[in-house]
């Protein structure tokens, strides 16, 4: 249960702000509304707050955003899963894992269009390009690095 929590926080941020944003969003606002139309309704709102907070800093800040709005999620998936009758959990938890499995589809696709990879990009100086799903890579450079 806490690893499907965590897994869900992490793809939150993940989508966040790509190609496969509105259909992750639609698909977890339902999901977590649990066929209440006005339940999913907040969690469109709240999802919609998430992607705005996680389009703002960067560098640092950033990275502290991204970080706090997974354990948000994270913490509203388990506590939710938590408070589930048992038999109900198991189709959540079902759910969710489909929800998680077509989002990594879509990654590794490169988003709604698919392709993937690094397109238009010019580096003058040392560079680092990273590809896949689920990757997380910090570079820093110049004096101090």
């Amino acid at each position: 249960m806490t690893a499907l929590a965590t897994a869900l926080g992490a793809a939150v941020v993940q989508a966040a702000g790509t190609d496969a944003w509105a259909g992750f969003r639609g698909r977890l606002a339902r999901l977590v509304g649990l066929g209440d139309s006005g339940r999913e309704r907040v969690e469109l709102e709240r999802l919609d707050r998430t992607a705005a907070a996680l389009s703002e800093p960067a560098g640092e800040a950033g990275e502290r955003e991204r970080q706090r709005q997974q354990v948000v999620w994270e913490t509203r998936v388990a506590d939710l899963m938590e408070s589930l009758p048992d038999d109900q959990r198991a189709r959540f938890a079902v759910e969710c894992r489909a929800l998680l499995e077509e989002a990594a589809r879509r990654a590794e696709r490169g988003g709604a269009g698919g392709g993937g990879g690094v397109s238009g990009n010019t580096f003058h100086g040392p560079a680092a390009v990273q590809t896949g799903s689920y990757n997380q890579q910090h570079n820093h450079f110049g004096r101090g690095a």
